[in-house]
């Protein structure tokens, strides 16, 4: 397959991979694909094209990201070897309670679980390190393609229009938001082109004066003004208080490979870990796999919600006690094993969901009401140099708000064990997510890397299974059907791709399936690379949303 060179809108469906490149990139959307190819191609590194894909991609897929939110990443660097983790969401600063603005008569902000908070930006931030730390080419260079989609549009997709409605009412409560989002009084709809000066300008202005111009220049001037306008007493110097943070990741082992993730307080090293080891024990792939085996695919949900509910206890080591090694112990997963086995029914409890419940079958696509994703990038250059990174709308900003045409969430703050979002006001600490960015080492060296906008916080562990125990090549990995967390009402919500024994076997251990729609775009779709023995790259995007895999 040649390089992805030409403009214009992907395709939700199935994809090609592509192979046998010195260097490849895969995102969401066709222009951040290209730019980043064009980086490379400029003589730029990975970092170079990831910094510049960001920035690009924060004006053409604002359904899915802006310029205030969330960066992490691993960076692989060729010439030390070495794996850098960076991790630079908004901050709860010491002293400045994240805020919930509340606009004139409306009560869309009112203070309840899942209110969106005002918090300070991590995007630039994150930026600004990564340049710092790993790129090459001009800060400007890196600008210019931000520059030239703001102003000149780009064309929106239907899959970017679909996601728009079912998320734009968030920003029809404030007068920016509707002049950003609504212009004319309507959405941009598919096919049109959407352009917007002001940001185009504040994209120029980036170029001139770099990352500081929204770290401490004049576009963080101007949303410190509006959050006082709003009452909330953020300033200036809150905005660099907590800077981005650089680690070496949270590492683990399974199958011979080395796993590096984000490290705690994040949650998904470490919920990965007890999911594929809990699934170890449990000798998954003896029963087949999850999509045609009942068995599997009860163990697998119920591994999922295991994960999920222990990691409820990780918090800011700085802060709390870690619980990283507790939590991983080999002891305690064999013990959530042995306590799955234990607990599966004994007799066929097919009456029992057919009277209390309904017929086990996927005859029709249930409802999914998950988040809606964030952006994936995958790059490796033609030294060696890796990349895979998020860049994301939640976690900074002021909710609902637009400051020089760039549209704000806010954080996802909640104060409570299961919320995969969390921090703590008063200390200052980080935040806790469960973010997606995933390096495979095999004899030390990055062999494989992944990531996705979506429901990483089940997604990621099923992938990494799909490929470490089932041995299924990365694109098998990502298309085969997906499943959420065993639910406190005994149901299984699954893609509606399983065999059809596969609910009647669920059945009888007193489960009903809830299907979803054979390919959900909400359960994400995975940016991956990977190197074969002959030291050729390839890469791939899924087939549950629109997105784009080049090289060259």
């Amino acid at each position: 397959m040649t390089s992805t060179t030409s403009s214009g809108p992907g395709r939700v469906g199935p994809k090609e991979t592509v192979t046998g490149r010195r260097a490849v990139a895969s995102s969401q959307h066709r222009t951040v694909t290209d730019t980043m190819l064009d980086v490379l191609r400029a003589g730029g590194n990975a970092v170079d094209a990831a910094i510049a894909g960001s920035l690009v991609q924060a004006v053409v897929q604002q359904d899915m990201t802006n310029h205030t939110g969330t960066v992490t990443a691993l960076v692989h660097d060729a010439k030390t070897g070495d794996i850098a983790e960076l991790n630079s969401m908004g901050r709860i600063v010491p002293g400045l309670a994240p805020f919930a603005p509340v606009p004139a008569g409306k009560g869309l902000y009112a203070a309840a679980p899942g209110t969106p908070r005002a918090v300070t930006p991590g995007f630039m931030p994150g930026m600004k390190a990564l340049y710092e730390r790993f790129a090459t080419l001009p800060w400007a260079r890196l600008c210019e393609p931000a520059v030239r989609w703001a102003e000149e549009g780009h064309q929106v997709t239907s899959f970017e229009h679909l996601v728009m409605a079912q998320t734009v009412d968030f920003f029809l409560y404030t007068e920016s938001g509707r002049k950003h989002f609504t212009p004319g009084g309507h959405l941009p709809q598919a096919g049109d082109r959407w352009a917007s000066p002001e940001l185009a300008e504040t994209m120029r202005r980036l170029a001139a004066d770099g990352p500081d111009y929204f770290i401490t220049g004049k576009w963080a001037q101007d949303f410190v003004a509006r959050g006082n306008e709003l009452g909330w007493p953020v300033k200036l110097e809150h905005l660099t208080a907590i800077p981005p943070r650089w680690t070496s990741g949270h590492r683990w082992e399974h199958k011979g490979a080395t796993v590096v993730q984000q490290s705690a307080p994040e949650r998904q090293g470490i919920y990965c870990q007890i999911v594929l080891g809990i699934l170890e024990e449990l000798d998954i792939t003896a029963a087949g796999h999850w999509s045609q085996s009942a068995e599997s695919l009860y163990y697998l949900a119920h591994a999922l919600r295991r994960a999920a509910h222990e990691t409820g206890l990780l918090n800011d080591p700085d802060l709390f006690g870690d619980t990283t090694g507790p939590l991983t112990s080999p002891a305690l997963i064999k013990g959530f094993a042995d306590i799955l086995r234990a607990a599966r029914a004994r007799i066929d409890l097919t009456e029992h969901v057919k009277l209390t419940r309904g017929v086990p079958a996927m005859a029709a696509s249930g409802a999914s009401k998950q988040p809606a994703g964030s952006c994936e990038l995958t790059i490796v250059d033609e030294q060696g140099n890796w990349v895979q990174m998020m860049n994301t709308l939640q976690s900074g900003g002021i909710p609902g708000e637009v400051v020089g045409g760039v549209p704000m969430v806010g954080s996802h703050w909640i104060n409570s064990l299961a919320s995969p979002m969390e921090g703590w006001v008063t200390g200052g600490g980080r935040m806790r997510s469960i973010l997606s960015n995933t390096m495979v080492l095999r004899e030390g060296k990055p062999w494989l890397s992944l990531g996705s906008p979506g429901n990483v916080h089940c997604t990621v562990p099923q992938v990494l299974s799909n490929i470490l125990d089932f041995g299924m090549d990365p694109y098998a990995a990502d298309d085969a059907p997906r499943c959420l967390p065993y639910e406190d009402d005994h149901t299984i919500s699954v893609e509606s791709r399983v065999a059809p024994e596969v609910p009647v076997g669920l059945a009888k251990l007193g489960v009903l399936t809830n299907p979803l729609p054979e390919y959900d775009y909400h359960m994400g779709t995975y940016q991956m690379a990977w190197r074969a023995e002959d030291g050729s790259l390839s890469t791939c995007t899924g087939p549950r949303r629109e997105g784009v895999a080049g090289g060259f």
